[in-house]
Parts: structure tokens; sequence; C-alpha cells
């Protein structure tokens, strides 16, 4: 469910009034701060967090937020770049990181002591090279450069679209967890590219777009202390079905949202505010909170690295302590909740602690499909078990699912492993399939 290459938080910093660096200077210390924590000296740089900094992330939790994602990042290969500005009395420093399967941005907020005030990482953007999979016709359909926009935000997307003359059922991919782009990208993989090939061969066009969280980074909403799944996914969702109602060669009878992981999570209740929307897909969507995902998650990782040393032990404990805190009965708006080192608002806590999906999905008349990958770790059949449950008395729901497939849908085998993320693979030609023909009907 979690995206473990979204590493690190933005932290809000406060302006002081005193003397400012020189743009070399606070070069200098951007670059300083990446060799620490790529070489794994996180006390060093722990040394130079401002006073919000460490009440925010104790000791530990900078390496506990690295160590989750760097494996999937790769070796650290260069700097390419750093920019540098000035933010009132801080100093802001970007700096682009090469690592071998990812690259992204650095930001870091310095203040006028030259203490470190604020560190994000934004922009993740995976290196390799991806080829289309062997049931993509790429001369059967067209790309189209498109922008969902919701308010002030706009996001780049693109429409793949069939060139057979008839108008053609339509549907809206909806990302799962982290910062993700308009290709769900993960490694050398591309979830959403292939299914918007694999869809519009056969038929069916599909809308794209980048997450508001990718290209705006924390500031996905106007007050981001008070930000809810509605700024991070759902508004965006439903501009994008709205767009695709406007396209002649679309049909608006069948348009369709398909929500993969926390994007299938929250399905449902996309669904119950978009009139535009004739069904609803939910691959590898979660029935459960996320608090609980979180813990059965880095449990199962931990018993993969074998015996529990001290640093898996701690995961353990801040995944527990993690969950404990999102589901504290006395938590209140305005305040913040730590899950796993990143800070979250409190409003974003409540929101879901108050959004049921088994529940909303049985009372939508829509048709539903729910697929599932048994071989899926991260939403698991625990998770399909409980949505058989909640649609059985439901007339136009489909359940499937799929030996051997994992959380994305892609074949392997053995226990389900992040490593096998990184292995070049394509979606399951009967997803594509299965999924193409119930959008048909």
């Amino acid at each position: 469910m979690l995206r473990a290459v979204a590493l690190l938080l933005a932290i809000v910093s406060l302006a002081r009034q005193q003397q400012t660096a020189t743009p070399q200077e606070t070069e200098a210390r951007a670059r300083a701060v990446v060799a620490a924590i790529v070489a794994g000296d996180f006390a060093k740089v722990e040394a130079q967090y401002d006073e919000q900094m460490a009440k925010a992330l104790p000791p530990g939790a900078l390496a506990t937020s690295w160590s989750a994602g760097a494996g999937q990042l790769g070796p650290f290969e260069s700097v390419t770049s750093v920019q540098t500005q000035s933010a009132g009395a801080n100093q802001v420093a970007v700096a682009a990181c090469a690592f071998k399967n990812y690259s992204f941005n650095l930001r870091m907020v310095f203040n006028d002591k030259g203490q470190l005030a604020g560190l994000t990482s934004v922009g993740l953007t995976p290196r390799a090279t991806w080829a289309p999979p062997d049931y993509a016709n790429a001369a059967s359909f067209e790309e189209r450069a498109v922008t969902i926009k919701t308010g002030r935000f706009e996001l780049p997307g693109i429409l793949t679209l069939p060139k057979t003359p008839e108008t053609h059922p339509a549907v809206v991919l909806v990302h799962g967890s982290g910062p993700n782009d308009m290709d769900e990208s993960n490694g050398p993989n591309r979830l959403f590219k292939d299914l918007a090939y694999g869809l519009a061969s056969r038929g069916v066009a599909v809308l794209r777009y980048e997450k508001r969280s990718h290209k705006y980074g924390g500031q996905i909403a106007d007050d981001p202390a008070q930000m809810t799944v509605k700024d991070e996914v759902i508004e965006d969702a439903r501009a994008a079905v709205a767009l695709l109602a406007t396209v002649p060669e679309i049909d608006p009878r069948r348009i369709f949202v398909v929500g993969h992981s926390l994007g299938g999570y929250l399905a449902p209740r996309i669904a119950t505010g978009g009139k535009d929307i004739a069904g609803i897909v939910l691959l590898a969507g979660n029935a459960r909170p996320l608090e609980d995902l979180i813990v059965e998650q880095v449990r199962y990782e931990a018993s993969l690295a074998g015996p529990v040393t001290p640093a898996i032990q701690k995961a353990i404990d801040d995944a527990e302590a993690s969950a404990k805190a999102m589901r504290n009965p006395d938590l209140k708006p305005g305040t913040t909740v730590m899950m796993m080192s990143s800070a979250l608002p409190s409003s974003y806590v409540l929101d879901l602690r108050a959004y049921h999906p088994t529940d909303v999905a049985a009372s939508l008349t829509v048709p539903i499909l729910i697929m599932q990958g048994e071989r899926d770790y991260q939403v698991t059949m625990t998770d399909f078990g409980l949505w058989q449950k909640a649609l059985a008395g439901h007339k136009s729901a489909t359940l499937k699912s799929y030996p051997g497939l994992n959380h994305y849908f892609m074949a392997g085998a053995g226990p389900g492993s992040p490593v096998e993320y990184l292995k070049p693979n394509h979606v399951e030609r009967a997803v594509i399939e299965d999924l193409a023909a119930w959008c048909q009907r």
C-alpha cells in the first residue's frame, strides 16, 4: 500500500530576520546533507535540525525513512545540479539526486542560522527504459495530451484513444499511495501505461494523469494543515471523469473509474459524487484501514529479512506506534500524526476514519469489479474476502482473483517481495482482457 520510496516529509519553517547565506554557501550545505544521507551518517544531518525539525523527527526517524526506500532507489550516482533561492530569511536548495533506479529532487530549507528547517523529497522519477507489452498494438490507438484542472491545480495527462470511428467506453486511472507519476511507475515497470496501451488496443479509451502530490509535493491543498484525500485524490479523479465526458469520441454513458490500491480503496467514495461515473473497478483496493496494512506490511517484509535486527525491530515498533497514533480516539483537528516518520495532518487521518469503503460500495447502484492478485502482500486476499462479504447482495458486483499475480498484477513465483518490483515485467494479459470485456459489456 505504501510507496516506500516516498521517503521524507515536509516541515514548514519559520522565517527569521537575520543574515542571509550566499548561494554558494547554501549549495555547499545542501550537497553536504545529501552526502551524509547517502553515506548513512544520519546523526550528522540530525545535528543540523532546527527546533521544529528536532521535535518532528526524533533521533533515528530519518534513518528509518531512508532505509525503507533506499533499496528501491538503487546505488547513489550523483547530485546533478543544485538550485538555490531566498524565501524570506530562509535559503532554499533543491538538489537533483540521481540513483541507479530513480531520480528525485531533495528540497532543503536552511534558516538564517544555517540550521536545517525543512527536508522534502519530490518528483520521484524512474530511470529505467520501458518497452510496450506484446499485447499492445500501437497502430490501433493515438495519444493526446490533456490537462486536468481542479481550482488552481493543473495536472498534465494523456488520453489514449482507439482509432476506430465509433464512440468508446473509457476509464480514468486513479493512483495508489505516494506521489505517483501518470504511469504509476515503479522501478522499470509502468502499471498504468500497460493498462492504457492494453485497453486502448481493445477499444477502451484510457485517461491517466500526474498525481497532485507528484507535481506539487506537499502543497496539494490550499491549506496543507487541513489536507484530506479529497485534496490528494478525489477532486482530481472527478475532474478527469468530467473532462472525458466532453470528448466527442467517448461514450458518456460508459465512463468508469479504475483505482489501484489507495485509488481502489477510494473508488466507492469517488463514485458517490460523480454523475458521469458508470461503474468502478478496484485493482487491489484495500477494504481495511490504512493503519492495519502498515503494520501487516512491515511485519511481512521484516519476515523476509531473516533474524530480527535492532533496525528491523525499530521499523516494526515505528509501524505499531504509527497505527496506535492513527487509531487514537482522542485525536483532535489541528494536530499532527506521525506515520512511519512522516507527518500527517490529523484532518487526513480523521477523514479516513469516517470512511468505510465496503459500506459505501454496497450502497452504490453502479456496477463494481473487484480484481485481486493472490500473491499480493500489500493488499491481501483478506481484503478480497471482506469485499466478497460486503458485496454478496450487490446485483452488479463481479469479483475475480488471479493466482500468481502481485500488487501490480504482474506474474511471479514464491512469496511476494519488494525486490520483484525492480525486475522488468508487465500487467498480465488476462487482467487486460477481463477489464476490457467488463467495460464493453
